[in-house]
Order: structure tokens, then sequence, then C-alpha cells
């Protein structure tokens, strides 16, 4: 895979934005489409008060949003512009997915952390038997699933991909963080594409997309956090392929090879960006609102692109505080 990457590098003035891949995941028979649906700038305060007053809103539905605000920022956002009726289940899927992702970074053993995965997992189990444990995101994604139908399946393959990454390791190649984004932020994108009514092939390979992207510039933003920690988890062989060392990260080294790492990483990240609006025109306009999430990674490939693929500038640990107006405009023009 390094020597692809290698061969596929232009100037280093833009990011690369030719498409290197077959078709995604999502289509392939671990898929969505072969699995029938039974299986700082701060946000706006209107929006924000309009959605936690909506008629109805209990402590549990505000306890997901609050999680998801903190956590996971530019989703809190996106999800604000979502259809209203459709919030709340989304609002619980993302508190779902923090819940998860936070096991990692929360607990010093392993151990602690496949028991919090294996409550998740059994509640799952339990949320589709209509037996719900007492816990607020549990509560609030057994009432999305019936709300919504949602399949089972995409649940289970965020349980079980966050599972493996407790491991703690970097990822020995770019398919391999893919694979992850795939099964993480895809997974979570197909979910909510069923909350909206989606069906539809050209919205599955968007998805795919647009999460594998959104996991490759998590992967980027983390950089700084993880080398704090004394830990690297970027692919291994882009690594190799431009002789950098874990310790080049944990040291904040600002050599040319370095960034030349960063600027391939991220260039994966723009190829399937880019690959996911050349299906726009096909894709139903009701999936738009889904995938709103473009236009938070299209802000971060712009700075890190500014910052000349510095991982560790300033600028690229900043909210961005156009963010809400740039994301209520792609919302009302209806494109992504």
């Amino acid at each position: 895979m390094a020597t692809a990457v290698a061969a596929a590098r232009v100037g280093r003035g833009r990011l690369r934005s030719s498409p290197c891949y077959g078709p995604p995941r999502g289509s392939g028979a671990g898929g969505r489409l072969l699995c029938p649906a039974s299986c700082g700038g701060g946000a706006p305060a209107v929006a924000v008060a309009a959605a936690s007053s909506q008629p109805g809103t209990g402590e549990e539905e505000r306890y997901c949003m609050e999680l998801v605000r903190k956590r996971d920022y530019e989703g809190f956002l996106c999800s604000l512009l979502l259809p209203a009726e459709l919030r709340s289940s989304v609002f619980a899927l993302r508190a779902f997915n923090v819940e998860l992702a936070q096991i990692k970074d929360a607990v010093t053993q392993k151990t602690i952390g496949l028991m919090r995965i294996e409550f998740w997992r059994k509640a799952v189990e339990d949320i589709y038997h209509d037996n719900a444990p007492q816990q607020p995101v549990a509560r609030e994604l057994w009432k999305a699933i019936k709300r919504q139908n949602l399949t089972k399946k995409w649940l289970t393959k965020i349980i079980d991909e966050r599972e493996k990454n407790l491991d703690d390791r970097a990822y020995r190649n770019i398919n391999e963080l893919e694979a992850y984004a795939e099964n993480t932020q895809s997974a979570l994108l197909y979910l909510t594409l069923e909350a909206l009514g989606v069906k539809d092939l050209h919205a599955d390979h968007a998805a795919s997309h647009i999460g594998k992207a959104q996991g490759i510039v998590t992967c980027l933003r983390a950089t700084l956090y993880h080398a704090s920690r004394g830990k690297v988890f970027l692919p291994v062989d882009i690594c190799m392929l431009h002789s950098v060392s874990q310790e080049d990260f944990i040291r904040h080294k600002q050599e040319q090879k370095v960034k030349d790492v960063i600027y391939d990483v991220a260039s994966q990240a723009h190829v399937h960006l880019e690959h996911a609006r050349s299906f726009r025109k096909n894709v139903p306009v009701k999936a738009f609102p889904a995938f709103l999430y473009t236009v938070a990674l299209e802000d971060y490939l712009n700075k890190i692109q500014k910052a000349d693929f510095n991982i560790f500038h300033p600028s690229l640990h900043r909210k961005s505080p156009l963010l809400p107006l740039q994301l209520y405009i792609r919302s009302w023009k209806k494109t992504y």
C-alpha cells in the first residue's frame, strides 16, 4: 500500500483528489446493501434551546444531547439540522457511539474496557428484546430502534470494532484504518440513513466513503493528544515509507518527512470525500442531512493544508467559529 500511496502523490500544494479505490466496502458481502432492514465557537443558542425544549423532551434525551455536545461537537451541530422528528433518534445513536469511543481512553486496563464493551453488547441484545437497561443512552437507543426499526447489525459492528481497537496499537496500513472507519463511522451513517427512511445504492456508497474520510480525519486530529501520551496510531506503512518513527511524532518533530506522512494520510481522506461527492447527483435529497459532516471534514482538510501539513499547528486544535453558519448554509442549499 505504501508504494501505491507514493506513486499517487502529487505536488505538495494541494491534497490528492484522484480516486484510487474500488467500490466501497458497504457494497460488499458484509455491507449494508445486502442486509434487509429487519436484520472555540458555540452552537447557536436559539437552535440548542429549541432542540432541548421540544414537547416531550425528557431527561434521557437531554442527557444524550449533552453527551454528544461535549464529546462530538461537530456531530452535535449536524444533528441539530436534522428534521425535528428524527433528532432524538440520531442523538441516541451518536451518544451510543460516544459511549463506546470513550472507553479506550477512560480505562487503564484492557480487562475493564472489555467489561464495558460487554455491557453495551448485552444492552443491545436486551434492547432488541424490549428489555433496555436503566441507563439513559440505552433507553434512548431503545426508543430510536422502536421508532425507526434500526438494523441491529450496524450497532453490533460498531461494538465489535471498538472492542478490537482496545488493543492499543498503530494501524498496520491505511486499509486497516479504513476498515475501522467503515465499521464505526460508516455504520453510524448507515443507521442515520435508516432513520431518515433512505434506502438507496448511491447514498450507501457515499456514506461508506464519508465514514472512511471521517475515520481518517479523526485519526489525524487525535495525533497530538495521543503523542502527548506516548502513543501513535498513524498507519505504519506510510510512516515507514518516509522513514518516520513514532518517536518523531512523540517529540513533535516538524521535519519535512513528518509532514509528508501527514500529507499522504490527509490525501486519502480527501480522496474519499471527493469520491462521496461524485455520487451527489444520484443521491436522494432526503439523504443529504445525514452527510452534513462533510462540511467539518472539508474545514479540517483545508486548515491542515494551510498549515503545510504540520499536524502540531495550533490552528488545527481550535474550534471553527464559522462552522455552525457553514453547516446551516450547506443544509439550506440541500447539498453536501
